[in-house]
């Protein structure tokens, strides 16, 4: 089988193309043949050797993304069948519950091999079908993205209709944290530097895009759009750059999922609007299978379709990370391998 390898981190250029035995699947495994895998920013940062969780192991395959057919399974599996299309879950051995060291143990295209390959082996249990009527293009943006939107807003959030959400930009979970919130009748209100995916943002059902960079208080448009009581869940993105910011525009006792670090690490965050305000604030790291097969109930059930800005063949990947790195896309990039 083909897949890409990062032999040692250093920047997209070391992602190498590899031949490598085809696996089979062992005792409660399956064998997918990927038909599409998507990228996040860890992807990014994972090949350009800046994640701080761990150093990837020598000549891991990257990705955490990927959708396909299951062609084989081994001995004692029952929760899928051979012809199923799936997607594979983030971490292989996270079924239910809290997280825990397994769990991070089992993370794809981190800790272990990921789905930028033409075959993958996953557990059983670290795969769930693909809600009816997406492609495998769409499936693939699920796995990361999706269950991290859907874990800030439903797990921690505790979403209901009429409440209001801020999002940060238009990456691929604040754009899935946007289409759930509607989903559920709830308000939206965004943030972006660019009038082009401000209007986008607006035709997806956002009320109001402030322009972070024309006004630096934000926090403070954010709270006048809100007649002064600040959002009830806002979906924290950018980390220390962003998250002083986000404390002010969340109202007392609302909630904050503390997800991403796209300003990058550090810096010292002031305690005193989280006690003052009572806000609850949670990290959470994607989400669990149960959290998967939930959201995609929901998918399925409200006809919600993955957004896409662009689809690259396997032959191109490279290309495909730096369009992410430029930061021009909205939604999810994709790499078929069709």
């Amino acid at each position: 089988m083909k897949c890409y390898v990062i032999p040692s981190p250093k920047g997209i250029d070391s992602l190498t193309l590899a031949e490598r035995p085809d696996p089979t699947p062992g005792p409660r495994q399956v064998l997918v043949r990927v038909q599409a895998t998507s990228l996040n920013y860890r992807d990014l940062i994972t090949v350009e050797g800046n994640y701080a969780r761990a150093a990837p192991k020598p000549d891991l395959i990257p990705l955490s993304d990927g959708a396909g057919e299951v062609v084989a399974i081994g001995p004692g599996v029952t929760r899928v069948k051979v012809g199923d299309r799936v997607a594979g879950c983030f971490m292989q051995r996270w079924v239910g519950g809290a997280i825990d060291d397994a769990a991070f143990g089992s993370a794809m295209g981190g800790a272990i091999d990921g789905m930028l390959t033409e075959l993958a082996v996953l557990e059983e249990d670290g795969v769930v079908k693909l809600p009816a009527g997406l492609s495998f293009e769409e499936g693939a943006t699920l796995p990361c993205a999706g269950v991290t939107a859907w874990h800030a807003l439903v797990e921690v959030g505790g979403i209901k209709s009429g409440d209001t959400v801020l999002v940060l930009g238009s990456g691929g979970v604040s754009i899935f944290a946007l289409q759930f919130a509607k989903m559920f009748g709830a308000r939206v209100l965004a943030t972006s530097s660019s009038k082009a995916k401000a209007e986008r943002l607006k035709t997806m059902g956002a009320e109001a895009v402030v322009d972070y960079r024309a006004i630096p208080d934000w926090d403070q448009e954010i709270t006048k759009l809100t007649q002064g009581r600040g959002v009830d869940i806002t979906v924290e993105v950018g980390g220390a750059g962003t998250l002083p910011r986000s404390l002010m525009a969340t109202r007392i006792a609302g909630r904050i999922a503390v997800i991403g670090l796209l300003t990058g690490p550090g810096a010292q965050i002031d305690p005193m609007p989280i006690l003052r305000r009572n806000l609850r604030v949670q990290g959470l790291y994607v989400g669990n299978r149960q959290m998967f097969e939930a959201m995609n109930r929901a998918i399925e059930a409200d006809g919600l379709k993955p957004v896409i800005d662009k689809v690259f063949p396997f032959a191109e990947a490279k290309d495909a990370y730096r369009h992410l790195k430029s930061q021009n896309h909205f939604g999810k990039v994709v790499i078929a391998h069709r």
